[in-house]
């Protein structure tokens, strides 16, 4: 069951709700979105009734919901909803390009990715300050270093941090950083991170595990959402499947699916998916094309040397195809590019 609350609805009137859930034995749980205030319960749906919720100060409506993903789905959402990264709209009607080096490996680099991103249409700069890797051998990146070298370069450029955060335990250092909170592929069921990162106040990007079904993903944003965060953008970064040609394979029906269940936006990782920077350009036009909302791209300034995932980060002359291939596509499929932000005290 959902409770849709008015926009004027007063912590006093979703307390009141909260309240009277428990009478009954049910748990509550509230999710603050732009416009509206939602509470999810569970409990005996039958005892519900005599509470008569609809009749509460505040009340818009009350939905029962027959998926397990309450929150996240459209079922009591039917609109889809538009995610803002500081001024950075991630929604229908927008395509957004999220773009930067898979790993931040020093200042001059971030800021020459950052640069190179920009000038291709990035409205959000992406980085990995703290990177898990298959290998324990392998660069685990800068960690709390990296955050202040993206925090730097956001004042250089313009561009919002999208960074990724590994445990529960670190999520107010990388919050205190970063304007939206990555959770990757193999931290998808990272429960407890999960519910760390809903509380934290950051929008945040999940991405798709990458033996993970769209229901158990949906699922995993719903553990966000239950801890009163609906600031939730989903990111197609490619499947395992029995294919060695490319590095995962893009499960672009994912896109679509993903957007009939659930209210949230869907951006798609081509970079990921693929794995060489010759599959970036075309998966990102087979994304464009299937109505993501976003890409999220990796550029170097050169891959030759990077110390994590050279093989398929972009260059300038990539990015420019990129780039033309998104000014093109954007307006067919009825969207506007997101526009870059300019740094602080730039007219």
């Amino acid at each position: 069951m959902v409770v849709v609350m008015a926009p004027e609805a007063t912590d006093e009137d979703v307390e009141d709700i909260v309240s009277l859930a428990r009478t009954i034995g049910a748990r509550a749980f509230v999710s603050r979105g732009v416009s509206h205030t939602i509470v999810g319960l569970v409990g005996n749906v039958e005892e519900f009734g005599a509470l008569n919720l609809r009749s509460r100060r505040g009340v818009v409506d009350v939905v029962r919901i027959s998926v397990p993903y309450k929150l996240v789905s459209r079922e009591h959402h039917p609109a889809r909803s538009v995610i803002r990264v500081g001024d950075v709209p991630i929604g229908p009607g927008t395509l957004t390009v999220i773009a930067g080096p898979c790993a931040v490996e020093t200042p001059e680099q971030t800021l020459a990715a950052a640069r190179m991103a920009k000038s291709a249409g990035a409205s959000l700069l992406r980085g990995g300050a703290y990177k898990p890797r298959t290998s324990p051998y392998a660069f685990q990146g800068l960690g709390e270093a990296g955050l202040r070298i993206l925090a730097e370069v956001r004042e250089e450029t313009g561009l919002p941090v999208v960074t990724e955060v590994l445990d529960a335990g670190s999520v107010d250092l990388v919050a205190s950083y970063a304007d939206m909170l990555q959770v990757g592929t193999r931290n998808m069921q990272n429960f407890a991170l999960l519910q760390a990162v809903g509380e934290s106040g950051r929008p945040v990007l999940l991405k798709r595990g990458f033996s993970a079904t769209v229901e158990e993903w949906l699922m995993a944003a719903e553990y966000i959402a239950q801890r009163g965060n609906l600031n939730i953008v989903l990111c197609e970064r490619g499947i395992r499947t029995f294919e060695t040609a490319t590095r995962n394979t893009l499960d672009i029906s994912a896109v679509p699916v993903a957007q009939r269940l659930s209210h949230l936006p869907v951006v798609v990782d081509p970079s990921h998916s693929g794995g060489r920077r010759d599959l970036v350009l075309p998966l990102t036009r087979a994304a464009i094309a299937a109505g993501a909302d976003g890409v999220l791209i990796d550029v170097h300034p050169s891959p030759e040397t990077a110390l994590c995932d050279g093989d398929q980060a972009l260059v300038d002359a990539d990015l420019r195809e990129v780039a033309r291939a998104a000014a093109v596509l954007s307006p067919v499929m009825g969207r506007s590019l997101t526009p870059a932000a300019e740094p602080a005290g730039v007219g």
